[in-house]
C-alpha cells in the first residue's frame, strides 16, 4: 500500500468533503477506510494499492469533479 497525500486548491463548501471522500472510495484500489478529506487544509489523504491504481489516476478523479490538484506526495503507507 501507498499513502497519497493530494493538495488542492482552497475547498469552499462541506459538499466537496463528500464529493470527493465518494468518488475515491468508489475506485478500485483505494483502501476505503484511509480516505480523509480535510476541509481547513484541502488536502485529500488515502492509501491506495499501487498495482491496482496511480496517483495520477487519483488525481484525474478528483480533477474531474472540479477540483483543481496543486501537488501529491507518496509514499510507503
Amino acid at each position: 500500500m501507498q499513502k497519497a497525500i493530494i493538495n488542492l486548491e482552497t475547498l469552499t463548501c462541506p459538499s466537496c468533503i463528500q464529493k470527493i471522500e465518494n468518488a475515491l472510495k468508489g475506485m478500485n484500489g483505494i483502501e476505503k477506510d484511509s480516505v480523509e478529506v480535510l476541509f481547513n487544509s484541502s488536502k485529500v489523504k488515502a492509501n491506495f494499492d499501487a498495482e491496482a491504481l496511480t496517483i495520477e489516476s487519483i488525481e484525474k478523479a478528483i480533477e474531474d469533479l472540479g477540483y483543481p490538484v496543486i501537488k501529491s506526495k507518496v509514499r510507503a503507507a
